[in-house]
């Protein structure tokens, strides 16, 4: 974008170091926005921020949090609020895991539940009331083509965290029409990033015979749909089509179909 459109607004991104939160922070700084970015790893945050701030000429506020510990939302939050009015939230931080529930740690399986559902509820729920108050703002909730499936052996927990949050997402964006503030569920599917390698899904047949999209592009997708306050984005055309067949019965079909794909 080559035209500051938002100049004196403000939006927090968490999981912004890298992937499709790190496209998103350069899409809303080369529009105008102030930023709030937050993530776990210090040195590529603060690298980010300080080409932001260069480039743009925009504040950058870091907050070093890990979303994974109980009421980390709450006291991100609180911080976040010291910055001042906030015009959009991206939710971005996402973790998963791929392999048999049972063998998965456990630990491995709270931290997921609470970054890719509890810290995000949280985070939407403490921004609301003030842009409800302003009668504007926007949300972007980071779910996944993984939402509109019926689940996935070998990565259930996941797949059941995006269910969720592409399902709380529509809800919300019915419960806020007519009020000047939107939420967009963005449903990229396989997309080159590092939460596809920590995840462990790079060898799984998923990510080898379908095709895998560019951060860049899905975070340009996500970006424009918010702007026009869309309800969900789904990037590509192959995509639409999987989330199309993912919601169409038997839906027994679609998991054993899912288990072909991320047995490896």
């Amino acid at each position: 974008m080559d035209t500051k459109t938002s100049q004196g607004k403000r939006a927090v991104v968490t999981g912004a170091s890298s992937g499709i939160g790190f496209e998103l922070c350069r899409l809303f700084a080369a529009d105008g926005y102030d930023l709030v970015i937050t993530a776990r790893r210090a040195e590529l945050l603060n690298r980010l921020a300080e080409d932001l701030r260069s480039k743009h000429g925009i504040s950058v506020k870091t907050i070093l949090k890990d979303l994974g510990q109980p009421n980390a939302a709450e006291e991100l939050w609180t911080e976040i609020r010291k910055v001042g009015e906030i015009d959009a939230l991206v939710n971005n931080a996402g973790v998963g895991t791929a392999g048999p529930f049972s063998n998965t740690d456990p630990v491995s399986i709270a931290n997921m539940l609470q970054v890719n559902m509890v810290a995000l509820t949280a985070l939407t729920r403490c921004a609301l009331p003030d842009m409800l108050a302003r009668g504007r703002g926007n949300i972007l909730n980071i779910a996944s083509l993984a939402g509109y499936q019926p689940g996935a052996p070998g990565m259930a927990v996941y797949y059941a965290t995006k269910n969720y949050v592409l399902s709380f997402s529509r809800a919300l964006a019915i419960e806020l029409r007519g009020s000047g503030v939107t939420l967009t569920a963005l449903c990229p599917g396989s997309t080159h990033t590092e939460f596809d390698e920590k995840a462990g899904v790079t060898k799984l047949r998923l990510f080898r015979w379908l095709p895998v999209a560019d951060a860049r592009a899905v975070a340009q997708a996500g970006y424009v749909g918010m702007k026009q306050g869309r309800s969900v984005v789904i990037p590509g055309v192959v995509n639409k089509l999987l989330a199309f067949a993912g919601e169409m019965p038997p839906r027994q079909i679609a998991l054993e179909v899912n288990r072909f794909l991320i047995a490896g």
